[in-house]
């Protein structure tokens, strides 16, 4: 044995002298690294990843503390957070993230269990390859399974959502929210999640129902309590009336967008006048008042009864508001502004130059937005203006109420998370058992199918298949249960399932953990579901990122070239 490991180790010092020779015969300005040391490395990079993520899945998952250079503090257990606030330098490990941004984009949710599923399988797929199976091999195993796995989930594991009932939707939001910090008081979150997604339904170009999630706006307000937070009809803006002289309602509201500026016209640096007269000097002073008059007594003109504005509005110009009964808002959103004009149909305008009058100033009616009402309601101490009723693409805003910033940005992240787990479930219509029952149902199919095969891919296969497990396993490490215990029994109860079909009337096909109680039950009883589409894109996104990092055999670095210092003689 000690002679074949000094042969092993001759070989690798040999193999290592040959790389850095055919380095410098080629003549490279920087280090080469080729062959399995290069997949241990990458491996390794990923795994610390997934080491920082792992601890914060599932529902008694913890949350990190990220405190950038200049001290600001973020406190999350959302992987996609997490991973965006990281300054990652490594290219495989910004592969991750990339990998959890997408999940996030596409589906919204379970960033966190993507990326600890592409880990464990690059982490399996360099233990298979220090064994002599080429990667070549690997990657067309993975390929396979993964195939057979989408497979096998929409055959077996998806069930439609109007077999389960109106109680179905809520489950989905109480699944998503379970994790996050709005699961003190979930049943209230779910119930407001799912009637904002429902209020935004319409029909798209094709006939198909669509939920926008743009739609829903979320506002945060500091105070009071959590169970405090609240659904409005229609799209609130997180802005005041820019005068208490100005009526708190408007009805049949015809809305005014505008993205310049209310002040009093002030002329441009650079510009000189060279007046010969202290009377000019009144004059021209008189004319940069009169300008934004006749620009808000045109828009007034137009019909207008609200005005918004991006920018600011001066107490000059407020006064022409007040006397016209008009409400104006200063400082809003551009993108609050875009939604209004979606949902009203009115236009953003940047200034009031017309093309067609050679750039003379103009405010045409049909520019308007329209709207039931423009109403200021009052929520703990700060004012909200509401755009209700008559709108042309229904708005709902949700109003979240909290102590403090930290906590008001994780639960508007926790929102946005269960919003697009809803969508998704109802656009889709078709939801899979939570707790691990997914995973484990694929690595006891994957296994027994990985038995049927008589190539080099069986063994990847059967790699794929343990992979699957680290969800099952890592929520139960996070709940302080004993993991080998609870992921054997899950596996007897899905291996039954799948070898006996007379078992599948008694649902153990849905069998996944109960994480508060320490035992497995039955997910879909317990109202454990998640939207089908976030299992599948999971394991198609983690197995594109582990064979793209699995196909890199050579890692050249270039040495930084310096610059020649110039001569400032």
């Amino acid at each position: 044995d000690r002679s074949c490991t000094t042969i092993r180790q001759l070989q690798k010092l040999y193999d290592l002298l040959i790389v850095d020779k055919m380095s410098k015969a080629l003549a490279l300005d920087g280090k080469r690294k080729s062959g399995q040391p290069v997949r241990t490395e990458l491996v390794q990079t990923v795994q610390v990843l997934s080491n920082i993520l792992k601890s914060s899945l599932g529902p008694v998952g913890l949350d990190k503390m990220l405190v950038d250079d200049i001290g600001d503090i973020i406190v999350t257990n959302d992987g996609a957070t997490i991973l965006n606030r990281l300054e990652v330098e490594h290219p495989a490990a910004k592969m991750l993230v990339d990998l959890s941004k997408l999940q996030d984009d596409e589906v919204g949710d379970g960033t966190t269990s993507v990326v600890l599923l592409a880990s464990e399988l690059l982490k399996r797929a360099n233990h298979i390859a220090q064994h002599k199976i080429h990667p070549t091999n690997i990657i067309a195993g993975y390929k396979l399974a993964a195939r057979e796995s989408v497979k096998f989930i929409k055959e077996n594991m998806t069930i439609k959502t109007a077999s389960l009932g109106p109680d179905a939707i809520m489950n989905i939001a109480r699944t998503s929210m379970s994790s996050k910090i709005l699961s003190s008081d979930i049943d209230h979150f779910a119930k407001i999640c799912t009637e904002a997604v429902m209020s935004v339904k319409t029909v798209n170009d094709l006939g198909d129902y669509v939920y926008p999630v743009k739609a829903i706006s979320v506002l945060k307000q500091h105070g009071k309590s959590s169970s405090e937070s609240t659904l409005v009809d229609g799209f609130a803006l997180n802005c005041t009336r820019s005068s208490q002289a100005m009526p708190t309602a408007v009805q049949n509201a015809k809305i005014a967008l505008l993205d310049f500026d209310l002040r009093v016209t002030k002329l441009k640096l650079g510009i000189q006048i060279i007046v010969s007269d202290p009377k000019e000097l009144e004059a021209i002073r008189r004319r940069e008042v009169d300008v934004t008059k006749e620009r808000i007594l045109k828009i007034i003109a137009a019909g207008a009864n609200v005005i918004l504005t991006t920018k600011g509005i001066d107490d000059v110009c407020m006064k022409y508001m007040v006397e016209a009964g008009v409400i104006g808002v200063r400082r809003c959103k551009k993108d609050d502004l875009k939604r209004i004009a979606k949902a009203t149909g009115g236009t953003i305008l940047v200034s009031l130059a017309s093309i067609e009058q050679d750039g003379e100033e103009t405010f045409d009616a049909s520019n308007l937005g329209t709207a039931a009402a423009v109403v200021e309601e009052r929520f703990a101490d700060d004012e909200c203006l509401i755009v209700k009723g008559g709108l042309k693409h229904t708005q709902s805003s949700i109003i979240l109420r909290g102590a403090n910033s930290f906590m008001l940005d994780e639960m508007e992240r926790s929102m946005n998370d269960a919003l697009q787990a809803v969508k998704r479930t109802l656009e889709s219509t078709a939801v899979c058992p939570g707790g691990g029952a997914v995973e484990t149902a694929l690595a006891i199919y994957l296994e027994n199918f990985a038995h049927t095969l008589g190539s080099r891919e069986q063994q990847a296969i059967a790699e794929f298949a343990e992979a699957l497990l680290v969800v099952p396993k890592q929520l139960s490490i996070n709940a302080a249960l004993d993991a080998v215990d609870l992921v054997a029994k899950l596996r007897v109860a899905h291996h039954q399932a799948q070898s006996d079909p007379s078992q599948k009337d008694k649902g153990l096909q849905w069998t996944g953990l109960d994480l508060n109680n320490g035992v497995i039950r039955n997910s879909v009883e317990a109202g454990c579901l998640e939207p089908s589409m976030s299992k599948v894109k999971s394991i198609q996104f983690a197995t594109e990122a582990a064979i793209s990092i699995l196909r890199i055999d050579d890692v050249i670095r270039l040495n930084a070239k310096e610059e020649p210092e110039q001569d400032h003689h």
